[in-house]
């Protein structure tokens, strides 16, 4: 295990289980205004960064979104056998009223929701032809368990599509913590009227976060193939693609 102890419990690597549980109680608070920050603090652009994830799916496929929280990238997928984990209890009543009500909409049948650690998902091998994280992957305790975890429930020929704070390298990731630090936590300060606003905890999940080239390494060490990474535009997020092997 790493030593976080100068670090709060955080690391490139991980999560210690103390931080962590802070953390998801911290998330939980972020409930109300969780889309309404969201947008403010990246311009406007999550919309499209959803949407640009979202177009790795195709109709008839079978999804899991690990990390769903309320459920601001589920809603949108249609014609899709959806299952949706989160650890927190809360998120999970969330995402299931907001989720199920559009599906039924839709005249679709209700997703799965599942509460669950990406490090223990209880569902069977071989599963699903996509799983997605978006803006979760920073949460998980220990990644490679995590990414281990995905690995063996996607369907061979599967991938995996991770959308999260961007940190190209050391020097974005710099750029990055500053604005994190500043315009970030006006926005959050404002809308949410608390000087202590989750945000501000929240910010440890970027400030520890690794770059592309190491968790491109990480994701390879599992048993990736075709791992690729990008910043999307304007550099705020990056995604990972990494597919499983046939």
């Amino acid at each position: 295990m790493s030593d976080r102890s100068s670090t709060g419990g955080f690391d490139a690597s991980g999560i210690d289980e103390d931080a962590w549980t802070e953390l998801e109680r911290q998330l939980e608070a972020t409930i109300p205004v969780y889309d309404r920050v969201n947008r403010i603090m990246t311009l406007g652009f999550d919309k499209s960064m959803r949407k640009h994830v979202r177009n790795h799916a195709k109709s008839g496929m079978k999804i899991l979104e690990v990390g769903c929280g309320p459920g601001s990238f589920s809603v949108d997928l249609i014609g899709m056998d959806l299952t949706c984990l989160d650890p927190s209890t809360e998120m999970l009543k969330v995402c299931r009223k907001r989720v199920d009500a559009i599906r039924t909409e839709r005249a679709e049948t209700p997703a799965v929701y599942v509460e669950a650690v990406a490090e223990e998902i209880p569902l069977p091998d071989n599963t699903f032809d996509r799983v997605f994280c978006l803006f979760s992957f920073r949460d998980f305790k220990d990644k490679r368990t995590g990414l281990s975890e995905i690995f063996r429930v996607l369907k061979p020929g599967g991938q995996l599509v991770i959308c999260d704070a961007g940190k190209a390298n050391w020097l974005h990731g710099l750029f990055g913590r500053i604005y994190m630090a500043t315009f970030v936590q006006l926005v959050a300060r404002i809308v949410t009227k608390d000087p202590k606003h989750p945000w501000k905890w929240l910010a440890r999940t970027y400030t520890h976060y690794g770059t592309h080239s190491y968790y491109k390494s990480m994701m390879k060490e599992v048993g990736f193939t075709e791992v690729k990474a990008r910043l999307l535009f304007p550099g705020m997020s990056s995604r990972f693609k990494a597919q499983k092997p046939e």
